[in-house]
C-alpha cells in the first residue's frame, strides 16, 4: 500500500517520535526500537508495522512527503521524552498531532479513558511542560545508556523485560484506535519558532 492521501486505512500500527540527534536517538536506534520489534509481534495475533525515521535531517520535505504521511496512518504513538525533545517543532508537531486526533475522536474523558499516546521517558522529567508532566509515563532513565556496548550489561536484560511489558500494554492500545479517517488532524512544524510548546497549525 502507498503512501499517499487516498490511503483508505492505516500502513503504521506504531509511530515512534524521537529527537533524532543526540543520545536520545541513539538509544532508540541502538537499543530500545530493536527490542520494541523484535517483542510487539509476541503481543499482537499479527505481525505489526513500526514506523521509525532514521534519518537526521529535518526538512520541509521530509515532513510533507514522508512523516506527515507516517503519521496520519498510524494507529498511535510512542513519544521518547527528554528536555530536548520539547525544544524540537518537528517533535511536538507528532506528538501535537495524535494528541489532536485524541480529541476529535473522544479519547482521554471520563467516558472514554483510552488514549493513542504511550510516552516513554529518556531523560529528565522536571522540564518538560506541564501537560507533559500530568501525562501518565513509562520511565526508562534506568536503562537509557546509549553506547552500543550496553548490549553487554545486564542492565540490556532489565530493559528488554521492560519492552515485553511496553508491548503489551501497546497491543491494548491498539485495540482501541479508532478507525482510520482521512480527515485526523495534523499538525505542520513551526519551524520558525524557538523553545516554544504554543504549535498547533493544523491542516
Amino acid at each position: 500500500m502507498s503512501q499517499d492521501s487516498t490511503a483508505q486505512d492505516y500502513i503504521y500500527d506504531v509511530f515512534i517520535s524521537y529527537r533524532r540527534k543526540g543520545p536520545s536517538g541513539d538509544w532508540v536506534r541502538n537499543h530500545f526500537f530493536p527490542l520494541l520489534e523484535a517483542w510487539l509481534p509476541e503481543s499482537l495475533p499479527y505481525e505489526p508495522k513500526i514506523f521509525i525515521d532514521k534519518t537526521e535531517i529535518e526538512t520541509g520535505t521530509d515532513w510533507e512527503f514522508v512523516l506527515e504521511q507516517a503519521l496520519r496512518t498510524s494507529r498511535c504513538l510512542i513519544p521518547i521524552w527528554s528536555p530536548s525533545y520539547f525544544r524540537s517543532t518537528w517533535c511536538l508537531a507528532e506528538w501535537q498531532s495524535m494528541r489532536a486526533r485524541e480529541q476529535q475522536c473522544g479519547f482521554k474523558t471520563a467516558t472514554n479513558p483510552n488514549g493513542l499516546i504511550y510516552p516513554i521517558v529518556f531523560h529528565d522529567g522536571e522540564h518538560f511542560p506541564p501537560e507533559a508532566k500530568a501525562t501518565q509515563q513509562k520511565d526508562l532513565k534506568k536503562w537509557n545508556s546509549s553506547y552500543p556496548s550496553f548490549i553487554e550489561t545486564r542492565g540490556i536484560v532489565e530493559l528488554e523485560r521492560e519492552v515485553q511489558v511496553i508491548c503489551a500494554e501497546i497491543a491494548v492500545m491498539l485495540e482501541t484506535a479508532p478507525l482510520w479517517q482521512n480527515d485526523f488532524p495534523v499538525v505542520t512544524p513551526n519551524v520558525d519558532s524557538t523553545i516554544n510548546v504554543q504549535l498547533p497549525r493544523l491542516k
